[in-house]
């Protein structure tokens, strides 16, 4: 019963996402409604244990939410991601519209665009090529999802998203961990996505295409290398720091409590992907000039808080319900399926969090939060690298989280005009199905060859 109870709350979260409703609030009034339903004290549960966890992740994600939301507004005002995104659609071709809006989407996001805002920059993009191509509207979501949501969110080393870099705490890794995986887990995720997205677009010719937008008012007078320079530094700057710049520092005093008596293994690579995507936005700021810069970073400010609360609310939501009897025995069917294999119930635990919470960085965050001590203490005692954990993690919780209440998949589809119904069957295949059979098979790789 107490699982068939978080169950049922689960269903009702999707229920209310599907219909429209903001996770703001569904998410805390669900919370309220497990526990009460459970007979835990609703007010104490909101208070201590969901204000608590949501506060805890605004915290310590709020600045790379803004760094990200800012350099993404950036590049859009500038026509930079713009010129960036028809530069590669044009290598390509039109006859490949698909994979020009999934390496445009990717691109982006790989450089540090937050992918809220690469939404909203290849919708155009992509409208207009699948209205030249014919190609079925209902795709679109799917496709800028492939590029956007899943190899450069979870798999690709390096890349500065906040899935990447949440477990360099629990680990002490880098955004670099387990790259020959993650590699491969990319790959996996592009190539399948691609391959049923071509066989989708086969099977739906005869779809009223989207009729033809009006031209894009952005600068296109910049060069390609104005728009390519702040993207590509992202990952340098990264390389840099990590490698060389913050080994050669003296920070023993990370130990004192003021700082949260840590040390550089834990806090390093955030440190490098803020650092990066600060590098990134001065770049585009005075590469690319964008009208209004005022304006234009007040905007992206603000664009950061929706994203932001809208994860940690998710966060609040799945704190809760881990805090429930029904998650414990949850948890304890789930390491019954691992086999006590330290990497597989890794990948289960956080890979369900990700699915409760509609939220990659949400359900990784409370996985690590209850299991990260428990992992650490399994992986040495069965020999298994850090990095392995740290790259099985990122990409388990890439699949469950895009649920229709996933506030990405919300956003996206607002984006686009569409609904669940007409689009998030797609959607569900190549940010969900796919990224699990990736996650499978880097498992597998990563328990007979270890990290590599």
């Amino acid at each position: 019963m107490a699982v068939l109870l978080i169950l049922s709350v689960l269903g009702l979260l999707i229920a209310g996402a599907w219909a429209g409703l903001s996770v703001l609030f569904l998410a805390p009034l669900l919370a309220g409604l497990a526990a009460l339903t459970a007979g835990a004290p609703v007010l104490a549960a909101y208070t201590q244990i969901f204000m608590a966890a949501a506060g805890g992740f605004v915290v310590s994600f709020y600045p790379l939410f803004l760094l990200g939301a800012l350099f993404g507004k950036v590049m859009d005002a500038s026509g930079a991601a713009q010129i960036l995104a028809r530069a590669i659609a044009t290598a390509v071709g039109p006859a490949n519209a698909i994979l020009a809006v999934v390496l445009s989407c990717a691109v982006l996001t790989y450089g540090g665009v937050s992918l809220f805002v690469v939404a909203f920059v290849a919708w155009p993009l992509a409208r207009a090529l699948f209205a030249e191509t014919g190609l079925p509207a209902r795709l679109i979501p799917a496709t800028i999802a492939l590029g956007a949501f899943t190899f450069t969110m979870t798999a690709l080393p390096g890349t500065p998203s906040i899935q990447n870099a949440i477990p360099m705490a629990t680990f002490g890794t880098t955004p670099f961990a387990a790259p020959g995986l993650g590699v491969i887990a990319a790959a996996v995720m592009l190539v399948l996505g691609m391959v049923w997205l071509r066989r989708r677009a086969r099977a739906l010719v005869g779809d009223a295409p989207p009729e033809m937008p009006p031209p894009v008012p952005q600068a296109v007078s910049l060069p390609l290398w104005v728009a390519l320079a702040p993207i590509l530094s992202v990952g340098v700057v990264t390389l840099v720091m990590g490698w060389a710049v913050l080994p050669a520092l003296q920070t023993g005093y990370l130990a004192l409590p003021k700082y949260g008596a840590t040390d550089l293994e834990r806090v390093g690579g955030l440190w490098s992907v803020i650092t990066a995507l600060t590098v990134a936005l001065a770049l585009a700021l005075v590469l690319s000039r964008p009208p209004e810069v005022v304006k234009t970073l007040n905007e992206g400010a603000e664009s950061a808080l929706l994203p932001l609360f809208n994860t940690a609310s998710l966060v609040g939501f799945g704190a809760v319900i881990a805090a429930l009897p029904g998650f414990e025995v949850l948890r304890q069917g789930l390491e019954g399926l691992a086999g006590g294999d330290v990497v597989v119930t890794a990948a289960l635990s956080s890979g369900a969090l990700a699915g409760i919470t509609g939220s990659a960085s949400g359900g990784m965050t409370i996985a690590l939060d209850v299991l990260g001590p428990t992992l650490i203490a399994q992986a040495a005692v069965q020999g298994v690298d850090p990095a392995l954990l740290h790259r099985v993690v990122s990409v388990a919780t890439g699949g469950l989280d895009t649920l229709p209440h996933n506030g990405a998949v919300i956003t996206l589809l607002g984006i686009c005009g569409m609904t669940h119904r007409q689009a998030y069957g797609d959607i569900f295949v190549v940010a969900v199905v796919v990224p699990i059979l990736a996650c499978a098979l880097i498992i597998v790789l990563g328990s007979a060859f270890g990290s590599f």
